[in-house]
């Protein structure tokens, strides 16, 4: 393959997915920093309650339907659970969090944070059309990087002169990272 074509090849999927480059970025920030603050949504109102529960290996989703509709959550369940001596209801729009042992509790009503919700899609997304297209993008990444390394031919920044050093780094630090603290 002659420059041109590597350059060539190099700028035109680099144009194309410049805005997906740019979105995958932003939303993997933001998930990587979920922990501190949820930036998929934002809190409009807290609500706190007092309800009794039944006995932990009670707490079904059935449990969890009914009792939503007592404390007036229309929402669509999507998951319940026992975390942390907590019991935790997720529904499209409200997050409900009771103590086992005293049966307090705190309704959390919240909104999709425009825009950033639906960056954030794309990471958890997993309809099929959408694995395909970010299989594409996967190698069309490894194809923008590689054609980047080729494009110097000629001088001291080549790729076998000194890109190979840089690019031996890259793998090196995540290698350490995942070694030393994962």
């Amino acid at each position: 393959m002659n420059a041109q074509t590597i350059r060539t090849i190099h700028r035109d999927f680099g144009y194309f997915y410049l805005g997906l480059i740019i979105s995958f970025a932003l939303s993997g920030i933001m998930m990587n920093h979920r922990d501190h603050w949820h930036p998929e949504k934002y809190t409009i109102e807290n609500k706190s309650i007092q309800v009794k529960l039944p006995h932990e290996d009670d707490l079904t989703e059935k449990y969890a339907e009914n009792l939503a509709k007592e404390i007036g959550i229309t929402d669509k369940l999507k998951r319940q659970m026992v975390k942390k001596g907590n019991f935790r209801m997720m529904f499209e729009n409200t997050e409900v969090e009771i103590e086992l042992k005293t049966g307090k509790g705190e309704i959390t009503y919240f909104k999709k944070t425009p825009i950033i919700s639906h960056l954030m899609k794309l990471h958890k997304n997993t309809s099929n059309w959408w694995i395909y297209y970010s299989d594409v993008f996967g190698l069309c990444l490894i194809t923008i990087a590689l054609t980047g390394a080729m494009m110097i031919t000629v001088g001291k920044n080549t790729f076998k002169k000194r890109g190979w050093k840089l690019a031996l780094a890259g793998i090196v630090f995540p290698l350490l990272f995942l070694i030393l603290f994962a």
